[in-house]
């Protein structure tokens, strides 16, 4: 198995929370494009495996992209890989691109799935946001897509905002189940250093976050959607069956991956690369036949630790079986350290299983570090 990522870097807007790779300026567009067409021939190599199971367009905001940007692209890749009918092929979008004519050539394309970034459906919330889209445009867009028949849809959700209430947050969730939407992922609202949230903060302009605030409507979100019948794979992503993200869980199962684009990263199992979060060095040096990557070897201590933080987090836990596969001596220290989180009641064992219980989801980030190894 797998899969492609390819990063689009550009918005038309700034977030106020986002930290991701971008720029607002689409000046170098289609010398990015040619660039990733170039960077993709230049690693075609990088995955044994040419056929597909994933291709996921991530950003930045790949919708902004245009006809002939979309073709190229895929042409490229098509070029050197093949995929199937069974294949995910997502792309993130946010709803001011998705008009009916856009949404259509997007299915005619290939695309099965789309990752809209609703964030919320009040113009209040998407106001402090700093979102370049409002409401009406959330539902035309996810309207659209269910016409044109791409019904594998994901939406993006914002909880913990001091400014998003309760009864905003019910009202948030229950929209997006009369939607019928197949897939949420769901984000607490982090502060991030450099971003402007975090400058408001700091400034006095924007209400600091309150955890238990947050933690309330995380509750009230787990305990609705797997009362709607969604499974709760991962700790913010939430899935009808038959709609769990195949991409992502293959980042979380530890499977190969190429990344393409500038901040893209790539995994191979025994390293990880990334590429330069910088667009017009990475368009530069891509041009010029050079790839501008820092490569990590991963020790067994970092590909331990890897598996413990990203596996705990998902419904399918970890593995003695998989911790031995990296070193074995890596037992015995999970096992000694991951008693206390059992007798916590945050962790249980199920099939073999090590599996965080929902008290233990709202503690996933410390439970895992306990369990980290510092070092070989």
């Amino acid at each position: 198995m797998s899969g492609i990522y390819l990063h689009i870097p550009f918005c038309k807007k700034a977030c106020h929370y986002c930290n991701f790779h971008f720029m607002t300026s689409l000046r170098l567009k289609d010398e990015m494009v040619n660039a990733l067409c170039k960077e993709l021939e230049m690693r075609k190599e990088y995955l044994e495996d040419k056929h597909l199971t994933s291709i996921y367009f991530g950003g930045g905001t790949p919708s902004i992209l245009e006809k002939n940007d979309f073709e190229k692209i895929f042409e490229t890749l098509s070029r050197y890989y093949t995929w199937d009918d069974q294949a995910e092929l997502t792309i993130e979008a946010n709803p001011d691109d998705l008009n009916k004519a856009k949404t259509m050539f997007l299915r005619q394309l290939g695309v099965n799935r789309l990752s809209i970034g609703i964030q919320s459906f009040f113009d209040t919330d998407l106001e402090w946001m700093n979102r370049a889209h409002r409401t009406e445009e959330s539902i035309a867009a996810i309207l659209n897509a269910q016409d044109v028949g791409i019904n594998n849809l994901t939406i993006d959700l914002i909880y913990g905002s001091p400014y998003t209430t309760h009864e905003m947050w019910q009202q948030n969730v229950d929209m997006a189940l009369d939607l019928g939407i197949q897939h949420i992922s769901a984000y607490c609202l982090t502060v991030e250093e450099k971003t402007a949230l975090h400058h408001m903060i700091q400034k006095g302009r924007f209400l600091p976050l309150n955890a238990d605030h947050a933690n309330q409507q995380f509750e009230y979100l787990v305990q609705t959607l797997t009362n709607h019948g969604f499974q709760h794979y991962e700790i913010s992503n939430f899935a009808k069956p038959g709609y769990i993200a195949i991409h992502n869980t293959n980042y979380w199962k530890g499977e190969k991956y190429l990344g393409i684009g500038p901040s893209a990263h790539s995994y191979d199992g025994k390293t990880r690369s990334w590429n330069i979060a910088n667009n017009k060095k990475y368009i530069d040096a891509i041009l010029e036949g050079n790839l501008p990557m820092e490569i990590e070897f991963l020790t067994p201590s970092m590909r331990y630790n890897e598996y413990i933080m990203t596996g705990l987090r998902t419904q399918w836990g970890v593995q003695l079986e998989k911790i031995s596969a990296i070193s074995p001596e890596y037992v015995h220290f999970f096992k000694k350290q991951i008693q206390q989180p059992m007798a916590d009641n945050f962790v249980v064992i199920e099939n073999d299983h090590y599996i965080l219980t929902n008290a233990g989801k709202y503690f996933a980030d410390r439970i895992a570090m306990d369990l980290f190894v510092v070092e070989d």
